[in-house]
């Protein structure tokens, strides 16, 4: 990676200023998630519209990230990606945690009435059409969204002068599937049938697995991106 921004906190107060700063209406606001089971996921605002996840990043993880690199397969577990699923790549250094709000809120579109006129009314609309690799691309050059990333990394309490191995995810509902999306990789993972309605109980349950390959690690963290 060329081009290195300065690493988001995962922290609601930080992500709400950036994107509501971005056009998302405050009606709609990442919260914690305290933990996963079910009392403490029963406490979260509803609906809820995605998931982020915060984990370590392990050498398994850059296996797998080649891996997938080397991958065309387009399907999972047999069966085609949505076409409506909103993806795109990461190129950008640091830059998961404003990848994981793309995601976040361009899968929920259909749920969010972004302000009009606003840099994310025009940022989907203009790649829209693109493919992944396009829309990083675009990332990478537009130096509005650069900006807005910085002022929202400052505003938090991370050193900006310490390279982190942590990286973000979003869990989205689309078309009836739970998807990972992962800037890292090179397409959504599918994590089988979900609901608007289990999309939290859902990505609680494929969170679980993934702290269960570190259970020894802290940096976990979970947000939910809801709508009140």
């Amino acid at each position: 990676m060329g081009k290195r921004w300065i690493p988001l906190e995962s922290n609601p107060d930080v992500m709400n200023q950036f994107m509501w700063g971005l056009g998302v209406p405050e009606e709609v606001q990442f919260c914690d998630v305290y933990g996963l089971d079910d009392e403490l996921l029963a406490m979260v605002p509803q609906p809820v519209l995605a998931v982020l996840l915060l984990y370590p990043l392990t050498s398994l993880d850059e296996e797998e990230k080649e891996e997938s690199g080397s991958s065309s397969a387009s399907t999972a577990g047999g069966k085609d990606l949505s076409k409506k699923v909103y993806f795109t790549k990461q190129t950008v250094g640091n830059a998961c945690g404003t990848v994981g709000v793309i995601h976040a809120v361009g899968n929920a579109t259909s749920q969010i009435k972004l302000v009009e006129g606003s840099y994310f009314d025009k940022f989907y609309k203009q790649t829209a059409d693109m493919d992944p690799v396009q829309r990083a691309a675009f990332l990478e050059e537009d130096d509005e969204m650069e900006g807005a990333h910085s002022i929202a990394a400052f505003a938090g309490d991370t050193d900006t002068n310490v390279d982190v191995n942590e990286h973000f995810v979003c869990f989205s509902c689309v078309d009836g599937e739970l998807y990972e999306l992962d800037g890292r990789k090179s397409q959504p993972i599918s994590h089988g049938p979900s609901s608007p309605e289990t999309l939290l109980q859902d990505a609680a349950k494929a969170i679980k697995a993934r702290i269960a390959e570190n259970p020894d690690s802290l940096k976990f963290n979970v947000m939910a991106l809801s709508k009140n």
